[in-house]
C-alpha cells in the first residue's frame, strides 16, 4: 500500500486528487492539506509514501514545504512530487534543487498521475532525464560559477568513475545508457549514483543533475 499525501490550496483540485487515489488499488490518502504549514504538521504527523505538493500557495509555498519536509523527516523520508502548470516554470527548478523526486503537470490525465505516484514510490524519477536536463539548463544559468571559482569540497571526495557518472546523469542519460557507454552493468551504476548522493548528502537525482550544473562540473548547453 502507498500512502499519499495530497496538497493544494484549490478545494475542488485537491478533492479530486484525493477521491482519485483513494479510489485506486493499493493506494491510500493518509491526509490532505491546503498549504504549506499545514502539510509539514501532517507529513510529520502521517509519514506518508508520497506527497503531491501543489507548488504555487500563498504563504509557505511548496519549495518552502519541501525543503522543512525533507530536513526534518526521519528516514525514509517521503517521495515528493510536485503540480505545477508549466513544465519550464521556475519554482519546479527550485523543487527539485529542494529534493523533490519529480514533477507532475496539473492536466495530466488520471492514468498519468496514479502512474506517477506509483513510480515515485517506487523510488523512481518521474521525468525522463531529458526532460530534467532542458529543466535544469533553463535555470542553472542564472546561478553559474564564477569563472575561477572552486568546486565545492563534497566534489573532492567522488571518485572519477563517480564524477564521470554524475556528468552522464546531468547530459541527460539514462542508467542504462550510463552503463552501456562506460561497459558496466547497470547495477553498477546505481552504485555509483548512490555513493555520489551520500557523499553529497542529496535526496534526489534531480538534486544530482542540479549539482553539477551549478557548480560547472557540466555547461549549460554542452
Amino acid at each position: 500500500m502507498t500512502t499519499v499525501l495530497v496538497v493544494d490550496d484549490q478545494y475542488l483540485i485537491r478533492a479530486g486528487l484525493v477521491g482519485l487515489l483513494n479510489a485506486a488499488p493499493g493506494m491510500e490518502v493518509v491526509g490532505e492539506a491546503e498549504d504549506g504549514d499545514e502539510a509539514v504538521r501532517i507529513a510529520a504527523a502521517t509519514r506518508p509514501d508520497v506527497i503531491l505538493m501543489d507548488i504555487r500557495m500563498p504563504g509557505t509555498n511548496g519549495i518552502q514545504a519541501t525543503e522543512r519536509i525533507l530536513a526534518e523527516a526521519a528516514d525514509p523520508a517521503p517521495r515528493i512530487l510536485v503540480l505545477t502548470t508549466f513544465d519550464l516554470d521556475e519554482y519546479v527548478y527550485g523543487a527539485l534543487r529542494a529534493g523533490a523526486s519529480g514533477f507532475l503537470l496539473k492536466d495530466s490525465g488520471p492514468e498519468r498521475l496514479l502512474a506517477a505516484v506509483a513510480a515515485v514510490g517506487g523510488g523512481d524519477a518521474l521525468f525522463a532525464p531529458s526532460v530534467t536536463r532542458r529543466l535544469v539548463e533553463a535555470f542553472a544559468r542564472q546561478a553559474a560559477p564564477a569563472p575561477g571559482a572552486e568546486a565545492p569540497p563534497g566534489l573532492a571526495a567522488l571518485t572519477s568513475r563517480e564524477v564521470e557518472v554524475l556528468k552522464l546523469i546531468a547530459g541527460g542519460l539514462s542508467n542504462l545508457e550510463i552503463a552501456d557507454r562506460l561497459y558496466i552493468s547497470e547495477a553498477t551504476v546505481k552504485t555509483h549514483l548512490n555513493r555520489t548522493m551520500t557523499k553529497l548528502a542529496l535526496d534526489s537525482r534531480a538534486q544530482a543533475v542540479v549539482v553539477a550544473y551549478e557548480t560547472g562540473l557540466v555547461t549549460p548547453g554542452r
